[in-house]
């Protein structure tokens, strides 16, 4: 068997079909680290610490966090191709004005959190997997591909509306896929490779087993975050990967089949790092800029607001984890009387804090433009 894994017959005649049963981990010969790697690998640690670091410093870092969430989520999701944006998903009219792109989003969201309480119960596995797939695949579009379940069936990745003889690759068939994940599974909890080493081979091995009919890509990019926490490299969902990855998905999707088709399993490790690295600055940058900008407009507020400031403070606090805002919801949130609510939001319209998106409409939305804009950024549907 070659160092990667190898093609296997499938059925007979004209039905018949090549799937790929991949090695196990790790691959023989082993990881060979360069030097070049491991400058990747000390850069990527330097740079994991430096973002848990930050994150213990950060005021409200519970707010951080659930905004860097919405971010991968929506990251994550638009590499599947969901067509949604950062202000979909800050839609103060959500509820109603759901649609199926946003949902994807919306149930990542569920399923990112949902890991992190279920974690404390049960560990990283088949099991654990198929319970996140199940929130992730709840009512959307692929509710009808099994969710919470492995495949019974073959899958193929191609074009849309492409079979098994014109597949740009063949994943396992059911049975080598059962086997693969056991021995996956095994190789997250006991192998005692490099943790950073480990979290790669573990995505890349995921994404070839393909073992669900739908989510494959993202539920192993949530495999990431989980077994970063996992190994205590980070202690929160502080950096969004699906960043990187995003800005570069042709080349990440040609590294993962690189892989399979050649064994460049130390090709593909130092891409994941060069994610890590790329990934973690970001983070850390936006952190920087949301922490300066919020700290500049707090100042504003006591200088410039005489008298009662409680409201005020309230709804600026609620703006920052819900940038996109409207009178009825946030009086609600903030347990507010409707007109003293909107005096508030009236004095941050003001102090330019927010500015108002529909001046014609009866529900006016308010936007605080400075912090969302630096969230925006690689989000946007055009990169």
């Amino acid at each position: 068997m070659k160092r990667q894994g190898e093609f296997t017959n499938n059925l007979s005649g004209e039905l018949s079909y090549k799937s790929f049963k991949p090695s196990d981990l790790p691959p023989n010969p082993n990881i060979e680290i360069d030097e070049d790697m491991l400058g990747l690998i000390s850069e990527a640690s330097r740079i994991l610490g430096k973002l848990d670091q930050k994150s213990d410093e950060i005021p409200n870092k519970e707010l951080y966090i659930s905004m860097y969430i919405r971010k991968e989520a929506l990251l994550s999701s638009q590499i599947e191709g969901t067509q949604a944006t950062l202000d979909d998903i800050f839609d103060p009219n959500i509820d109603t004005n759901v649609n199926l792109e946003v949902t994807d989003v919306i149930n990542y969201i569920k399923a990112s959190i949902y890991s992190n309480e279920l974690i404390q119960t049960l560990p990283l596995s088949s099991r654990f997997l198929k319970n996140i797939h199940d929130v992730l695949l709840d009512g959307v579009r692929g509710e009808d591909k099994n969710p919470g379940e492995f495949r019974k069936t073959q899958n193929w990745i191609g074009p849309q509306g492409g079979s098994l003889k014109n597949a740009k690759f063949i994943p396992p068939n059911v049975s080598d896929m059962n086997d693969a994940m056991s021995k996956l599974e095994n190789y997250i909890h006991y192998d005692e490779s490099n943790y950073l080493i480990k979290i790669a081979l573990a995505h890349y091995q995921f994404e070839t087993i393909h073992p669900f009919l739908d989510g494959n890509g993202r539920v192993g990019r949530l495999l990431i975050g989980l077994m970063l926490k996992e190994y205590k490299l980070l202690k929160s969902d502080i950096l969004y990967i699906s960043y990187y990855f995003k800005r570069n998905r042709i080349e990440y999707y040609d590294r993962l089949m690189d892989v399979r088709l050649k064994g460049h399993y130390e090709q593909w490790i130092k891409f994941f790092f060069n994610g890590i690295i790329e990934a973690g600055k970001n983070s850390l940058e936006c952190i920087n800029l949301l922490v300066s900008l919020n700290e500049k407009n707090a100042k504003l507020i006591d200088n410039k607001v005489s008298g009662s400031k409680k409201t005020i403070l309230e709804v600026f606090r609620y703006i920052q984890s819900n940038p996109i805002i409207n009178i009825t919801e946030t009086s609600k949130k903030i347990g507010k009387a409707y007109n003293t609510t909107a005096a508030a939001i009236k004095k941050l319209q003001d102090l330019e804090i927010l500015t108002i998106a529909n001046e014609q409409d009866r529900n006016k939305v308010y936007i605080y433009e400075e912090y969302l804009a630096i969230l925006r950024e690689g989000t946007e549907l055009n990169t």
